[in-house]
């Protein structure tokens, strides 16, 4: 993803969660109902203030935990109006039984999630296991590397959720402190643009309608479950075909262009790292460090995550020697970590597939240095060289 400014944009220097609530305040969503948790509460509070002043139409639902944020939110995108939320962690996992209500139901839900360690014990810093704990929840989710990505994440998150092919919820994840608090330059839509872009929702169904009468959340048993189920996976999948159409539109008003995952310097690699998040940053610096010293070596950064876009990956991975996953979360499988597990196996029925290493990093906020990625980097050079992997699944600046 490039940086550049086109005639409908205004640069400027906001945090992760500032960019994020901003967007927000440019989608003017109809309910917005959350409750405060660290390090995601900035972005409610802010977007309050929006309301607060009369800046969106929206109505504000101040609820009394995470679990009633996500209820209210379900019962408000099943009456027809575009709904969001926002969380992190613990708060995640207070929603758990009606996050996979709304994807149930099919209800085109946006919540931006704050990356951070999922407790105990408790920690208000980042790493990946909320989420990933979620992956199986029927959302799609989308990471960012920075506040630029979560401001353009949110924006097409809209589009892609209300996709009639799609009809799913999406969360847009960015690091907790790491992106969340730090000021960034970006570039932010001018209002008519956005509005523009995201248009006006126009449900299949909704409660309201009460000339074509609808059932939301019934009971159901063993005649119809597996159909229902069959058919969210099949909206899942329409996403991967979605996605890169919303990302070229997207990219006509914005000149940035995304796609499932983006690919540095990778062409001759005999090393390629794959990571989430803000990772990909102070990786792309050692990339370029290392290439220098004549170091073929080269980055991966997957934005997509759900739905996993397999045959991309295996494209893009094919005929690389060495391959090593950054896992920001454990799975505590004695196998190593989510990520890496789900590329693996993309990668089983590949020729001329790459040896895959797993690197467990930064758990609670650790932080990640470059010298520690230079670190991953020899190694699957070495690996390369020598035709195998000696270590499978390292845990990356832990004390042992």
């Amino acid at each position: 993803m490039s940086l550049a400014a086109k005639s409908n944009e205004i640069r400027m220097a906001l945090t992760g969660n500032e960019s994020v609530a901003y967007a927000m305040k440019q989608i003017n969503p109809d309910v917005v109902a959350a409750y405060p948790i660290t390090p995601q509460t900035e972005i409610v509070q802010i977007f309050s203030s929006y309301v607060a002043d009369g800046d969106v139409d929206t109505v504000f639902e101040r609820v009394e935990s995470e679990h009633s944020a996500m209820s209210a939110v379900v019962g408000a995108a099943a009456a027809g109006a575009r709904s969001m939320t926002a969380t992190s962690a613990n708060g995640l996992a207070l929603m758990w039984e009606v996050v996979y209500i709304a994807a149930s139901n099919r209800l085109p839900i946006v919540m931006p999630v704050v990356n951070r360690a999922l407790s105990g014990p408790i920690n208000i810093h980042c790493d990946h296991s909320d989420t990933m704990g979620a992956r199986d929840s029927g959302w799609i989710q989308l990471y960012s590397e920075n506040a630029q990505e979560a401001y353009d994440n949110t924006l097409q998150a809209v589009r892609i959720a209300e996709h009639p092919d799609v009809e799913l919820p999406v969360m847009v994840c960015q690091d907790g402190f790491i992106i969340s608090h730090a000021l960034d330059n970006l570039y932010t839509l001018d209002d008519a643009a956005v509005q523009a872009f995201v248009g006006q929702n126009n449900p299949r169904y909704s409660l309201l309608d009460v000339d074509h009468p609808t059932t939301f959340g019934p009971l159901d048993l063993q005649d119809w479950y597996f159909e229902h189920k069959r058919q969210q996976a099949e909206g899942m999948k329409n996403a991967l075909d979605v996605i890169p159409e919303i990302a070229k539109e997207y990219e006509g008003i914005s000149g940035r262009d995304y796609g499932f995952f983006e690919e540095y310097r990778t062409d001759d690699a005999e090393a390629v790292m794959m990571v989430l998040g803000s990772t990909a940053g102070t990786a792309k610096d050692v990339v370029d460090a290392m290439r220098s010293e004549g170091k073929r070596v080269g980055l991966v950064k997957l934005r997509v995550f759900r739905p996993l876009p397999v045959a991309h990956l295996v494209r893009a991975l094919r005929g690389k020697p060495a391959l090593a996953i950054m896992d920001r979360a454990e799975s505590f499988a004695a196998s190593g970590g989510p990520l890496y597990k789900e590329i693996r196996s993309a990668l089983y029925d590949c020729e001329q597939a790459p040896m895959v290493s797993n690197y467990i990093y930064g758990l609670g906020g650790r932080d990640i240095r470059p010298e520690d990625l230079r670190q991953v980097f020899e190694d699957n050079l070495r690996a390369a060289a020598a035709g195998h992997i000696e270590k499978p699944v390292t845990y990356l600046g832990v004390r042992e």
